[in-house]
C-alpha cells in the first residue's frame, strides 16, 4: 500500500478527534486549560488491554480523573517494571487514594491461559494466570462447564492481582507512612456494561490476606450453589 494511502486510512480517526475536541470545548470552554494545569486523579485503574473495556467511559469519568495502566488480563507482576512504575508514580507523586484492579468476563487472556494451547511469547505472560488456576484447582474443578469455569478464573485472577498490589513495596510503604490508600477488586461484564464489586477492599497491609480469603470463600459458596 502506498504511503499516502496508509496515511488516508487513519483520516477518520483524526476527524473523530477533531469532533471530540470541538464538542468538549462547546460543552466546557475551560476544559483543556484545566487539563493542562493539573493532573490530580484520585483513582488508579489497572485493567485489561481489551479494546472493549474503556476505563474512563465505564465509570463515567473524564480525562484527568482516572490514572490508567492496562495490560493483557490486568496482571500485577512483581517483576513488571512498567506496572510498578505506574503504581509508584500514582501513589508517591499523584497520591491517588484508590487502586482499582478491574478484569472482565470473556477475557481472551484468561481463556488462552485456561486452554494452555501454545501461542508463543505471550505464553510466558499467561503463565501467571495459570499459576492462579493451579492454586485454585479444587474450586475450578467444581465448574465442569468451560464458560462458567472461565468466569470463575476471571474473578479469581482479579482478586489475586489486587492482592499482588497490596504486597508490593510501593503499597506497603504508602501504608507505613499513613497515606490513605484502598485497593479494590472489580469485574466488568461485557454483555450489560456493568461493574461488579468482588468484595475485596484492603485499606491496610494487614487486611489483604484476609480480604482475599473472604472473597474467594464467597466465590466458592456461589459455585456450590450453582
Amino acid at each position: 500500500m502506498p504511503e499516502e494511502s496508509k496515511r488516508r486510512a487513519l483520516e477518520h480517526l483524526i476527524a473523530g478527534n477533531r469532533r471530540w475536541a470541538e464538542g468538549t470545548v462547546r460543552e466546557d470552554p475551560a476544559f483543556f486549560q484545566r487539563l493542562v494545569e493539573q493532573q490530580a486523579p484520585k483513582y488508579l485503574w489497572i485493567g485489561c488491554a481489551d479494546s472493549r473495556v474503556p476505563a474512563n467511559e465505564i465509570v463515567g469519568l473524564r480525562p484527568g480523573e482516572l490514572f490508567v495502566h492496562r495490560n493483557v488480563a490486568n496482571l500485577v507482576v512483581h517483576t513488571d517494571l512498567n506496572c510498578l512504575s505506574v503504581l509508584q508514580y500514582a501513589l508517591d507523586v499523584l497520591r491517588v487514594e484508590h487502586v482499582i484492579v478491574c478484569g472482565h468476563y470473556g477475557c481472551g487472556g484468561i481463556a488462552a491461559a485456561d486452554r494452555a494451547a501454545p501461542l508463543g511469547l505471550i505464553d510466558n505472560w499467561l503463565r501467571h494466570i495459570q499459576d492462579v488456576a493451579e492454586r485454585r484447582r479444587a474450586l475450578l474443578a467444581r465448574e465442569p462447564d468451560p464458560a462458567r469455569r472461565a468466569d470463575r478464573l476471571c474473578e479469581l485472577n482479579v482478586l489475586e492481582q489486587a492482592h499482588n498490589v497490596c504486597r508490593t513495596t510501593i503499597a506497603q510503604d504508602a501504608w507505613s507512612r499513613g497515606q490513605p490508600l484502598s485497593v479494590h477488586a472489580w469485574i466488568y461484564r461485557l454483555t450489560d456494561g456493568l461493574v461488579q464489586d468482588l468484595d475485596f477492599t484492603a485499606s491496610a497491609a494487614a487486611q489483604s490476606a484476609s480480604e482475599l480469603t473472604s472473597a474467594i470463600e464467597r466465590i466458592e459458596a456461589r459455585t456450590r450453589r450453582g
